[in-house]
């Protein structure tokens, strides 16, 4: 039995020699078969992978509104020994500190309050730390863009109501602004549905449009005296997309005071030269009255004293002297009808110097009483038309009094002599 166990002991020890000689011869003739000139690649070694690192970061996100991203973050590690952060994330943008699962939903309400805007790169840094090595940790960051497909209209804002009332003689002045939506407005066209002169367009945003309003623009055949026309803002972006902005004008009638001042300036001129003419031919009146006034007075004079002359020689007792006593009193009674034939009395000349005197009295209170109150004196009209009506009312009622013109006397000499005590006194009323 010892010697069958170790035939077939040694019997297998031969068997396995062969075996290994065998393969040997192979590796032998395949090593003969590469050629000389072939390179044979080292063999490669692969080193563990110690550094941490995320493995499927995208650095650029883009989001659509009302959508909803789950992002499963990961590492060349066991996740289960770190966690992860976030620092300066957008409103609503969440990461799961324990498996770094980064989960947001782009609600509308955020961008309609403001907190999120489109088309904005918000640049999010994102961190990997390991729990029990504070040393073993990474932070990188990507970028999140949020877009909207639904298109909003930029809207033109004018900063007046849509009704502006406006009287002649203001300025129309306001700024047309845009309210700006998916694209912005580039340009806006002015148009006007009545002829407008010296009117400043709006071309852009936030341009003002002005334009003065002319005294002379609501006609007398508008009826309830306004005149109405449009003025409409069409906005345009850079896909044409368009909005259009109507302001109703309404213009009121309104005075013209620069041209009602000077009219009433050229009246008081008129009237203050009339005056003046006045002032001449009550003077040239006075005079004939006062003239004509010292002939009688002579003449009153010279027959009183040719009858008491007489008187006093009749007493006398000379013969001579009383026949002279007895003709001066006739004398005298004959000059009373030489003074009536030489010097008539002058009651026209005496009536029209009181009716010129007080025309000019009456003048010289219309204008006072109706000076202009500022530049904008409501009741204008009214003044000027009081000013004109006693203008012609005086002129009416000296139309039978000769005017004499100014002369060689100037305005100051005239009113001296107007307002010289004498005068004052001589066509003073007084009681009777």
């Amino acid at each position: 039995m010892e010697s069958t166990r170790s035939r077939i002991h040694w019997l297998l020890i031969v068997l396995l020699i062969s075996v290994s000689f065998n393969s040997f011869g192979q590796d032998t003739s395949l090593a003969n078969k590469i050629p000389a000139d072939t390179l044979v690649p080292p063999t490669l070694v692969t080193e563990a992978d110690t550094a941490l690192r995320i493995i499927n970061l995208n650095p650029y996100i883009t989001l659509h509104v009302d959508s909803t991203m789950e992002y499963d973050l990961d590492i060349n590690k066991d996740s289960s020994r770190y966690f992860w952060y976030l620092r300066n994330a957008p409103v609503g943008l969440r990461i799961n500190k324990d498996d770094g699962v980064l989960s947001f939903r782009a609600e509308k309400s955020y961008f309609m309050s403001g907190r999120l805007k489109y088309d904005q790169e918000y640049k999010v840094y994102l961190g990997v730390q390991n729990l029990l090595n504070p040393k073993e940790r990474v932070d990188t960051f990507f970028t999140l863009v949020f877009y909207n497909t639904e298109i909003v209209l930029s809207q033109v804002k004018p900063s007046v109501n849509s009704i502006v009332y406006i009287d002649e003689g203001d300025t129309l002045s306001f700024k047309v602004q845009c309210e700006t939506g998916s694209f912005p407005i580039e340009n806006i066209t002015t148009m006007v549905n009545t002829p407008l002169r010296s009117y400043t367009s709006v071309n852009k945003c936030n341009d003002t449009f002005t334009w003065p309003v002319p005294f002379d623009f609501v006609k007398e055949t508008d009826s309830a005296k306004v005149r109405v026309f449009n003025i409409s803002f069409i906005g345009a972006d850079k896909f044409f997309n368009k909005d259009t902005a109507v302001i109703k004008v309404i213009v009121r009638d309104a005075l013209n005071y620069p041209f009602r001042v000077a009219e009433y300036e050229k009246t008081v001129k008129e009237v203050s030269k009339y005056v003046l003419t006045l002032k001449y031919t009550f003077r040239e009146l006075d005079k004939k009255v006062k003239s004509t006034k010292n002939a009688r007075s002579t003449f009153d004079i010279a027959s009183g004293t040719s009858a008491l002359t007489g008187t006093a020689l009749a007493t006398s007792s000379s013969t001579s002297s009383q026949n002279i006593g007895k003709v001066l009193p006739s004398v005298g009674v004959a000059l009373v009808p030489v003074k009536e034939a030489a010097s008539p009395p002058k009651t026209y000349e005496q009536n029209s110097a009181s009716a010129v005197r007080a025309s000019i009295k009456r003048l010289d209170y219309v204008l006072s009483d109706n000076v202009l109150i500022g530049e904008r004196d409501p009741d204008i009209l009214a003044k000027l038309a009081k000013i004109r009506a006693e203008l012609k009312a005086v002129q009416v009622q000296l139309v039978d009094v000769p005017m004499v013109d100014t002369g060689e006397f100037s305005e100051e000499e005239l009113n001296q002599y107007f307002n010289s005590p004498k005068v004052n006194k001589k066509y003073k009323l007084t009681r009777k």
